[in-house]
């Protein structure tokens, strides 16, 4: 059984980037037969602790990510 799990997620926290809310994210992972998700917001985690309690209530394995840049000095 192959096991697959989304790891680069922007949700609304991503401004201008990203469009889902952290509830429905996991309610469709769920639907979707997956038992992990990741959010990789762009540069914030402002999201981070309202995923992962979600995640944890809903059955899902939270993964958590942010995706950041850096510039050489």
């Amino acid at each position: 059984m192959a096991v697959f799990s989304h790891l680069h997620v922007h949700t609304e926290y991503s401004l201008l980037d990203g469009s889902s809310r952290i509830k429905d994210l996991i309610a469709r992972v769920k639907e979707l037969g997956m038992d992990s998700i990741a959010i990789t917001d762009h540069g914030v985690m402002f999201g981070i602790i309202d995923f992962y309690k979600e995640a944890i209530k809903q059955g899902v394995k939270p993964i958590i990510g942010c995706e950041v840049y850096i510039a050489p000095p």
